[in-house]
């Protein structure tokens, strides 16, 4: 009977730059994985630091080659969309490389200004901000501006938020963008995005509320499809139009002289993942400057907001598979240490995909499996492939030896869907995180990041122990000495 690794060898082109196998053992980016298993144990989430970097010079090198071949005149801004994740050890390596940042909530801001005390972001660093903004959203954003952040950039949403900076900015000058409500893919459940303006009151906002006021400037358009950037008709089409309408306001605006085309790049999650990257690039800078020339307008300089691009592919999750149940004749499952719902949500609420594939035991045959997970919910599995309805993995003895499981390409919104350290489904704990990263020489080099999840931590959050979320300390220990107090009553009553 064929091993694990011949079906992965005859159905995909097997090794690849990421993935190759030493002593029936999977490497990931050449990090050898049961090495760090067997030093954290599971379940583990896995962020791999040098991924993030190679992206960020990747895109940057597609944008220079364009711009290059079609002797583009504008310039190119790269931005983290922080939304995709948040922590420090993703905005650190992500700075690294010169970049600017995109923020989407209030609570952005004072990332902002920790990184700003690290000496991560200064005032020439571009902060695009995005979003429906509630009052202390413009609050934060306003006071960024007031203390001299010049290349922060409020994207209006809607036509009344304007009137927040207005009666809040004191500085000489505010860069504005306007967010163009975009119409959604043909398929989609309503015709026009709920985000942005819509392409009739972009001229009379421009006209009413930033021309008049000698310290407003609109800067920047920015675009954006929820489909991501792909080689459809639907996305050359709202692009285009979204291009006349920057030609048709540079005319009446000198002071326009940017776009931010959003995110959306894809990575890869399947072996059988094709996309042309710099074709694609080139036809956006083509298409862009084609449409500046025919209307007579310089061209804009252009910015994106990657987020899963930047952060996706450095990131997996290792399960150990814990038992083995057989259901019926044919379905059998393998249980495994965590849970999807609560780790990988895109895969319960979207049907999201990853590149799914054995650790260890790659010399065993193999058989169609399920994968299920530790919560209580039916929907907690795992049990197709991007490109196949089924799922293999390899046969094993559960007497005889450990077997484990990686879903690779996870970095990107998944603690930012499933929430963080807080409660999940079943009380499932949020697993151990380790990031890997190299040293100056160029070795690997691992820590712990976070251990995984106590139950001190989850009764603290649901007001067990004396204390309830949003209390002082002062309050939590009262409470806990009343309930003290309460307990000898029922003691001595009982």
């Amino acid at each position: 009977m064929k091993t694990y690794y011949d079906l992965i060898d005859q159905t995909f082109e097997f090794p690849t730059r990421e993935f190759n196998v030493e002593k029936n053992e999977l490497m990931f980016n050449n990090v050898p994985l049961m090495d760090i298993v067997k030093q954290y144990g599971t379940p583990l989430k896995l962020t791999y630091l040098p991924k993030i970097t190679e992206h960020i010079e990747h895109a940057k090198l597609l944008f220079k080659n364009a711009m290059k071949r079609y002797n583009y005149k504008g310039n190119y801004t790269y931005c983290y969309c922080t939304k995709s994740s948040h922590f420090r050890f993703v905005l650190e390596e992500a700075l690294k490389n010169n970049i600017h940042l995109e923020t989407s909530s209030a609570y952005d801001i004072p990332i902002i200004r920790e990184l700003v005390k690290m000496g991560k972001v200064s005032k020439n660093t571009y902060i695009v901000c995005n979003g429906y903004k509630r009052p202390l959203y413009t609050q934060y954003i306003s006071e960024l501006i007031n203390e001299g952040f010049t290349n922060c950039i409020p994207v209006l949403d809607n036509l009344k938020e304007i009137e927040a900076y207005e009666n809040s900015v004191t500085a000489d000058t505010v860069n504005f963008g306007i967010r163009i409500a975009t119409d959604e893919e043909p398929n989609f459940a309503f015709y026009t995005s709920r985000l942005g303006i819509r392409y009739s009151d972009v001229n009379e906002l421009y006209r009413s509320k930033i021309q008049p006021n000698e310290r407003f400037k609109l800067k920047m358009l920015h675009f954006f499809i929820n489909t991501g950037i792909k080689d459809s008709a639907y996305y050359w089409s709202e692009l285009s139009r979204f291009m006349y309408k920057y030609c048709e306001l540079r005319k009446m605006c000198p002071d326009l002289d940017s776009i931010d085309i959003g995110g959306g790049m894809p990575i890869q999650t399947s072996f059988q993942f094709t996309y042309d990257y710099q074709a694609m690039i080139d036809q956006i800078v083509e298409s862009i400057q084609w449409i500046c020339n025919k209307n007579n307008v310089p061209v804009p300089h252009i910015f994106t907001e990657f987020g899963s691009y930047t952060v996706g592919e450095s990131g997996a999750v290792i399960y150990k598979v814990i038992d083995q149940k057989l259901q019926n004749d044919k379905e059998l499952w393998y249980m495994i240490d965590g849970s999807f719902i609560t780790q990988l949500p895109d895969s319960w609420g979207l049907g999201q995909k990853y590149i799914m594939l054995s650790v260890n035991n790659w010399d065993n045959p193999y058989q169609k499996v399920n994968l299920g997970g530790l919560t209580c919910d039916s929907h907690d599995f795992y049990n197709t492939e991007a490109h196949s309805a089924d799922l293999y993995l390899p046969i094993f003895d559960q007497d005889a030896e450990d077997q484990y499981i990686g879903l690779f390409h996870t970095g990107a919104y998944q603690e930012s869907l499933g929430g963080y350290g807080g409660i999940q489904h079943c009380l499932i704990p949020a697993p151990q995180h380790v990031i890997v990263d190299k040293d100056e020489e160029g070795n690997l080099r691992t820590r712990l990041f976070a251990p995984e999840q106590n139950s001190e931590v989850m009764l603290k959050i649901l007001g067990y122990g004396g204390a309830e979320p949003g209390m002082t300390e002062l309050e939590a220990t009262e409470a806990a000495e009343e309930r003290e107090e309460e307990a000898e009553l029922i003691k001595e009553e009982n």
